[in-house]
């Protein structure tokens, strides 16, 4: 009989619109169903992952697949990309969502938060609790959906790297912000070129492109070669500009509101959100569940360590999961 960890981690994959934007789920768990019409077998938890820009749910396979199996395989672990960052397959069936319209600007930042309030609305039950584990800007986004809805029943938002404030003035912001907000559009022409490329060309291009690493998760790999698309790479480059010119005070008084339900996790090298951010809340916010990496993970945590951070989350949710 296989233990549980050597079983293979049930992976469910959706392609769907959701507000009117293709949408890429990854569903960990036999859960394919959390709405309210759903029998009464519904877990009491959801893990949803609010990822990073760019926003591609494979990015975070491994990562949801350790969480789940460190999690005893007890709940649902699902990520949601942003919307339009994804390329759906070809061939593959799109579910048109009739029930929400279409917002006006969902590739921009304030729809991506909509979208995920919107997705949560149409697809999770009002009666299950919620771990909301944001990388990034997504951390921005979660703090703005627990200010727009707080009805959702939010147990912890664990905030990973956490852009929630000043990036057009960290150190990689500075040297980012004129490319994304005035020379974007130049990059769109090279990446319509090697969109025609082959797709193992395309692959190998990526693996050369993270040659400097010691080790990489091959879904990371097999997950970039979606950045060849040039509808993927124009919402991900207008999001960014976006990110530049909105995210610039943090919203001190929706984390004072919510600091109980909060964990915050800084880098100490991390140059979109640099270690004096780090230094700053935890002054403001001394209460605060706020730490600093003493790994050495890098931002973009996906590309080499989703298993080293599972285990941490799972160990600091430890007391709350005993308790539901």
């Amino acid at each position: 009989m296989k233990s549980a960890s050597e079983e293979p981690v049930p992976l469910h994959e959706e392609f769907i619109y959701c507000c009117g934007a293709a949408t890429h789920v990854l569903k960990c768990g036999p859960w394919k169903d959390l709405s309210k019409d759903e029998s009464k077998n519904l877990p009491r938890l959801l893990f949803m992952i609010i990822p990073g820009n760019p926003g591609l749910a494979g990015y975070y396979r491994t990562f949801i697949q350790a969480l789940y199996c460190g999690l005893n395989q007890q709940y649902p672990v699902w990520v949601v990309s942003h919307a339009g960052h994804c390329k759906p397959p070809s061939g593959m069936e799109m579910i048109e969502d009739t029930d929400i319209k279409e917002l006006e600007d969902v590739f921009g930042l304030n729809g991506q938060v909509e979208h995920k309030l919107n997705f949560l609305k149409k697809n999770v039950s009002k009666d299950i609790k919620l771990v909301l584990i944001a990388h990034s800007i997504g951390c921005y986004i979660t703090l703005e959906m627990m200010k727009r809805a707080s009805e959702l029943q939010v147990l912890r938002s664990v905030l990973l790297f956490p852009t929630i404030e000043r990036m057009a003035q960290s150190p990689q912001g500075k040297l980012m912000t004129p490319l994304l907000c005035k020379l974007r559009y130049v990059l769109y022409m090279p990446v319509y070129l090697l969109s025609f490329l082959p797709e193992g060309v395309k692959a190998s291009l990526v693996r050369f492109a993270l040659r400097g690493m010691k080790t990489c998760d091959e879904s990371s790999i097999t997950t970039s070669v979606n950045l060849f698309s040039v509808d993927c790479i124009a919402n991900i480059l207008y999001m960014a500009s976006q990110e530049m010119m909105k995210v610039v005070e943090r919203d001190s008084t929706t984390i004072k509101q919510n600091l109980k339900k909060l964990i915050f996790y800084y880098g100490t090298g991390d140059s979109w959100c640099p270690q004096h951010y780090y230094d700053e809340i935890k002054m403001d916010f001394p209460d605060g569940d706020i730490r600093l990496c003493e790994k050495g993970l890098r931002h973009a945590f996906v590309l080499d360590a989703s298993k080293e951070m599972a285990a941490m989350i799972t160990d600091w949710l430890r007391d709350d999961l005993t308790k539901l």
